[in-house]
């Protein structure tokens, strides 16, 4: 029991002698003089160690509201308003000017004096000896001071009269915290407890041996501590810089470029028909006004490639291509448009080269438990002449383990830029599933060739990255990502690099 009394902190010595039976926590802060958190925490440590029990209740409070503080601060509208003619009478504009009472309190003042026959009205009004004997009447003013208090310690005839007057009381029903002591508390409370025990050392009590014939307090490591919920980012933000980290790690150079994009970059450049039903209003967001196609020789290599396969070895669409259609903007639908557009930047100096992307793209869909109009994704391509479909599985594997899944499996695919292609699959370890997480390949010539000049193995893939968030924190519903709940903002894991 001794060395209990010697690991309690100085705010439990404070309020622990204080506890009698029924004693409330308003009353704790009363007579402690300490911030009501403290009074709290020091009633959660106390209770961990078995010496108090705390139970919840709910009471009805009455609190002192803005025209209640205004009363006290100046005094009752009424009691001004006798004040003004105590020793003269006045007409009432001329009380109102000399009391600075407004409208409403003017109202309110001659109702309450007119019923305790306080005033004689006429062109003047004059004062009663009720008036004057109702001036030294200090009811109301006392039952303001007590607030805040419990409704049934309170006078009802005023608090009835204050509920009729605007703002002058609010009622509210506040969570009471009662306290009492258990036998092994009162058994503590019998001991003396010690104030003097040294909480911490610092350079003084070192330096001057102040510690010598003191009592350091002991501390309880196993008791519960209050939650600290640490500053930090959204969780999807968490979430792509960690797989940001990954491709760094891994060797990539990052791509950036607009979320507004010609449909040159966002289709033509990569071999998808000018008549595919991807490019319809249903499926893209597009915009008024229309871009400009600045790189000349490669818009005329794509249009060739289009028309008849250019020098690809490729037929093309065989239709004409239209530039107008081209020029049209859009937001992004994916952030391949990245890749496409460092393919045309690339120099041959830079062979071989490695680059990733993460970033938000806008598809025109029915927003549901799964499917959002915008979405995350995370872009790569390695451009390389001795790269083949082993790299790129590989790259791929690497990454999937990093962000979690250590299982993954490719299989046949068909996507309209790349041959081969592959489906990317990972194996939840918690749901015990497989999960498809979007596409892969090798760009096909007819998007290579245009781009960068000649034809050489350019590894690509793009599989959205949201899927891997919601089953990394277990979301259920696509939309929870963006909902800012901040019970889950604050619970949410903190991915280690």
């Amino acid at each position: 029991m001794k060395d209990l009394a010697e690991s309690l902190s100085p705010i439990e010595r404070k309020i622990f002698p204080l506890i009698r039976d029924n004693i409330s926590l308003r009353e704790l802060i009363e007579k402690s003089r300490l911030q009501e958190v403290e009074v709290i925490r020091a009633l959660q440590w106390l209770e961990n160690k078995e010496l108090i029990k705390v139970r919840k209740e709910e009471k009805e409070i009455i609190e002192i509201d803005a025209n209640g503080k205004k009363a006290l601060e100046k005094g009752l509208p009424e009691k001004r308003f006798l004040r003004a003619i105590l020793n003269n009478e006045l007409s009432l504009n001329e009380i109102k000017e000399k009391a600075q009472l407004r409208d409403d309190e003017i109202n309110v003042s001659l109702g309450i004096l007119k019923k305790n026959s306080c005033i004689l009205l006429g062109n003047k009004i004059k004062i009663t000896e009720a008036g004057k004997k109702y001036m030294h009447n200090n009811k109301i003013e006392e039952f303001l001071e007590k607030l805040p208090a419990e409704k049934v310690k309170l006078d009802n005839y005023i608090l009835n009269e204050l509920k009729n007057r605007k703002e002058m009381i609010r009622e509210d029903l506040a969570k009471e915290r009662i306290s009492m002591m258990t036998n092994k508390g009162k058994e503590l409370q019998r001991l003396n407890i010690r104030d003097d025990l040294i909480e911490s050392l610092n350079v003084n009590i070192l330096k001057n041996k102040l510690w010598v014939n003191k009592k350091f307090r002991r501390y309880d490591i196993k008791i519960n501590v209050p939650k600290i919920y640490p500053g930090k980012k959204h969780f999807v933000n968490e979430a792509l810089e960690h797989a940001r980290r990954i491709w760094l790690d891994m060797g990539f150079k990052e791509m950036k470029g607009n979320i507004i994009q010609t449909a040159f970059w966002n289709f033509d450049a990569l071999f998808t028909s000018q008549d595919h039903s991807v490019r319809e209003m249903q499926d893209t967001f597009y915009l008024k006004e229309k871009g400009n196609l600045l790189e000349k020789e490669i818009v005329q290599r794509v249009k060739n490639v289009h028309e008849n396969g250019g020098n690809t070895g490729s037929k093309g669409w065989q239709y004409k291509w239209n530039e107008e259609e081209a020029k049209k903007l859009l937001l992004r639908t994916h952030t391949t448009v990245l890749s496409a557009q460092t393919l045309a930047r690339l120099k041959k100096e830079e062979l071989p080269a490695k680059f990733f992307a993460i970033g938000r793209n806008y598809r025109n869909e029915t927003l549901d438990f799964s499917h959002l109009f915008e979405f995350n994704q995370t872009e790569g391509i390695v451009v390389d002449e001795n790269a083949n479909l082993r790299h790129l599985i590989g790259y791929l594997k690497k990454f999937f383990e990093k962000m979690g899944f250590e299982k993954a499996r490719f299989r046949p695919a068909y996507f309209p830029y790349t041959e081969p292609s592959i489906e990317i699959d990972v194996y939840h370890p918690i749901h015990k599933k497989w999960i498809e997480l979007g596409g892969a390949g090798m760009f096909r010539p007819e998007v290579v060739k245009p781009l960068l000049g000649k034809d050489i193995p350019v590894l690509a893939w793009g599989p959205g990255i949201d899927r891997m968030i919601t089953d990394a924190y277990n979301i259920k519903d696509i939309r929870e990502l963006y909902r800012n709940d901040i019970k889950q903002l604050r619970e949410s894991r903190i991915w280690l690099r």
